[in-house]
């Protein structure tokens, strides 16, 4: 799995655990619905994303020959 794959799928929980605690325990939590939402697009606008970054730390990708 790609660092950008990885990215998205972490997005996409967030956004879904986001919504359902928004829905069920307290609407504040959409706020982090949005905070995710305005990251994604920052970063698609800028490069920058400290998600990917925080991954290459923790697991770099091997090279490939």
């Amino acid at each position: 799995m790609t660092i950008e794959n990885k990215i998205r799928a972490f997005a996409g929980t967030f956004v879904l655990a986001s919504l359902s605690l928004g829905f069920w325990v307290h609407p504040g939590f959409f706020l982090f619905t949005a905070f995710v939402g305005v990251n994604l697009l920052q970063s698609s606008f800028t490069g920058f994303c400290p998600l990917e970054m925080l991954l290459r730390r923790l697991a770099p990708e091997k090279a490939t020959a």
